[in-house]
């Protein structure tokens, strides 16, 4: 009688249940490993997305409309959570822990251009009477100190689009003999939730005396500082590495 080797009928038997305990062991851990992969890539995107629309924002400067503040080039940090912030796909606005405050420079949704968002400087405030007289800024009677302000050698020039003003002059002073300029226009009373914008690179900057007053609702953010800068006019190949402005990195934005 012939006792039967351990690859008999009952060893393979014993030996297809473990191989199929094994195999059933490794796909529950491979579809564990991939869920854990899945939740940790919801999770990273949900944590985008919120930081992304309610805390934080990068711009970068692609005009010279604000030098020398800021240089095409500059990639900034914007606080979305200091004014408030919209919900997407809603009319919901959350308040932020702070208000505009004159000086700031923001980042915005301008009305004339939907797809569009700009960085300039707030100088007109809810309640304000502005005006400009040979490039001086007055705000409510008094002359605006601006440190930042960057003038060019360059006339004077009238634009037909300055025209949205005459909606905005204060009693006494008539609309029809009225004719603003870039340098020379007011005064203009800003109305409640509305804001005048201003680039402080002054005589080469598209802003609030043409396009009009800013609605309270298209406030994006606060520029804090810049957290990248390079010469992006640069000739050179790769200016991204090799014309890096370090001296910019970092630099708090005033």
């Amino acid at each position: 009688m012939t006792k039967r080797g351990r690859g008999g009928p009952k060893g393979r038997k014993q030996r297809d249940a473990r191989d199929g305990s094994a195999a059933a062991a490794s796909g529950a851990e491979a579809e564990n490993v991939a869920l854990e992969w899945f939740k940790t890539g919801v999770i990273a995107l949900v944590l985008w997305f919120v930081l992304r629309t309610f805390l934080i924002q990068t711009f970068v400067i692609t005009s010279g409309s604000m030098e020398d503040t800021l240089l095409v080039g500059d990639m900034l940090l914007v606080n979305r959570a200091a004014i408030g912030s919209h919900v997407p796909l809603t009319n919901i606005r959350i308040p932020g822990y702070s208000e505009p405050r004159r000086g700031d420079v923001l980042v915005f949704d301008p009305p004339h251009e939907e797809t569009l968002k700009l960085v300039k400087r707030l100088v007109g405030m809810p309640g304000d009477t502005l005006m400009m007289r040979n490039r001086v800024l007055y705000v409510n009677g008094e002359v605006l100190e601006e440190p930042y302000v960057k003038h060019s050698p360059v006339g004077d020039e009238a634009r037909p689009e300055m025209g949205w003003q005459r909606a905005y002059l204060p009693e006494g002073v008539d609309p029809r003999t009225y004719a603003p300029t870039r340098d020379n226009w007011g005064p203009i009373v800003i109305p409640e939730d509305h804001y005048f914008m201003l680039g402080d690179n002054r005589e080469n900057s598209y802003d609030s005396r043409y396009w009009g007053l800013l609605e309270g609702w298209r406030l994006e953010g606060r520029a804090v500082f810049t957290y990248f800068s390079y010469n992006k006019g640069s000739p050179r190949p790769f200016p991204w590495i090799r014309e890096i402005r370090w001296e910019r990195i970092g630099r708090p934005i005033r």
